[in-house]
């Protein structure tokens, strides 16, 4: 089989590492993949955004199977257009996507079909925004409507930064298009979990849970990112809280999807906060999260192919997915000044021996060498019995790849150790 994977970042390279697994596969090319796969997939120079060349591409390769990575791609149509041309997909076609491409639908959704989530309101107008925020309850939430690449969410902790941050989307621009339209809603507290969930639409299946560490700074401090490393599964999610979960938020979402006649057939993510009102949706996601990816996907004892077909072909109650009851944890290697200024074109060294357990993101070939190119640079992931081990692997792996202005955090699992004692 010809296997096509949408995508250059983290995500897709653990999406090719485990799809090689399977014998059938005799060829993968990721579109644009960067320099970092090319020793796992056949790298081809088209974003992953020209859906018109994406789809030339893949009839012209006599591709068998295509895997639509990220949001953009989703959202834009990117799977309407392959399987138009008879090429079977992974991920949701373009009105089921929404559930990410706007926070405005998804909240509506949410508040249609009883799912539990934060309360909100919504703007189009930058004046009433700001009227609003001179008496609502804070910290709050700003978040823009539309895609913004992880960052288009703020948390206000005071009403100016509230206020800025509105300013900011709606009259800076600061995500274009996508903060037009914004949602202020109601700050949660408790523990966050990112559960992924392959559903094909009648059927769901919860992946391994995972915790993200978004701030840039250990302890939590600083900037948020597009996520500094992960561990799985979350100390925070029993399986009480799974089996709440399953009756309140996941099945409801898929049948809420039907209903509104956008079956939803892929990757569905459900970021949760786990509250002492129960858990509640703090934001759905179209695709496989990232870094989130890095530590379930290590943990799938299943074939990954093998159960995304049968998502595509809806079979997947007929499937067994089964994951490994050990401990993984994923630390990000970024470049120094992420995610704001930083600078790129250093030369990394990744011994050949630790290859298998790290996911290149932000990488490029010139000649024989491999070049940093991106914020994030890659994730080392490593498997363990336990918790303990899992992250003290990870570190080690870390300790052995070498670029100048590499930074990384130095607490990754740490909560999540501290949780297990408690």
């Amino acid at each position: 089989m010809k296997i096509m994977v949408v995508g250059g970042g983290g995500r897709e390279h653990a999406i090719i590492k485990k799809i090689k697994l399977n014998k059938n596969v005799s060829e993968i090319f990721a579109l644009p993949g960067n320099g970092g796969m090319a020793q796992d997939a056949t790298c081809v120079n088209i974003g992953a955004k020209d859906i018109p060349a994406i789809v030339d591409f893949a009839v012209e390769k006599g591709i068998d199977y295509a895997i639509v990575a990220p949001d953009d791609p989703l959202v834009l149509g990117a799977v309407d257009a392959l399987e138009e041309k008879g090429i079977p997909c992974f991920g949701p076609r373009a009105n089921a996507a929404i559930i990410e491409g706007s926070k405005v639908f998804s909240k509506n959704l949410m508040k249609k079909y009883n799912i539990p989530t934060a309360q909100y309101e919504v703007f189009d107008n930058m004046d009433a925004a700001l009227k609003y925020l001179e008496t609502a309850p804070i910290p709050t939430v700003v978040k823009a409507d539309g895609l913004a690449l992880g960052k288009g969410v703020i948390i206000a902790e005071t009403r100016e930064m509230a206020m800025d941050a509105v300013k900011s989307m709606m009259q800076d621009k600061a995500f274009g298009k996508s903060g037009e339209t914004i949602v202020i809603e109601e700050f949660l507290t408790g523990p966050e979990v990112s559960v992924l969930a392959f559903t094909d639409g009648e059927t769901v299946v919860p992946m391994i849970s995972s915790m993200d560490h978004k701030r840039i700074g250990d302890n939590d401090t600083g900037l948020n990112t597009g996520g500094m490393g992960t561990v799985a599964p979350n100390p925070y999610y029993t399986d009480d809280i799974a089996a709440e979960c399953m009756k309140t938020i996941f099945i409801p979402t898929m049948k809420a999807m039907n209903e509104e006649g956008r079956t939803f057939k892929g990757c569905l993510y459900f970021g949760l906060m786990l509250t002492p009102n129960g858990p509640k949706v703090i934001e759905y996601n179209c695709r496989f999260g990232d870094p989130e990816t890095q530590v379930v996907l290590p943990l799938l004892e299943s074939d990954l192919l093998t159960v995304m077909q049968a998502v595509t072909n809806g079979k997947l109650r007929d499937i067994n997915v089964r994951f490994s009851d050990k401990n993984a944890c994923c630390v990000i290697m970024a470049s120094k000044g992420y995610p704001t200024d930083y600078e790129k074109g250093f030369e990394m060294t990744i011994p050949d021996e630790i290859s298998d357990n790290v996911y290149v993101a932000g990488a490029k070939l010139e000649g024989d060498k491999l070049l940093t190119n991106g914020g994030r640079v890659l994730g080392a992931t490593a498997v363990a019995s336990s918790l303990k081990s899992a992250i003290d692997g990870a570190y080690k792996l870390v300790s052995q790849i070498h670029f100048n202005n590499a930074y990384y955090r130095s607490d990754i699992g740490a909560k999540a150790l501290r949780a297990r004692e408690d």
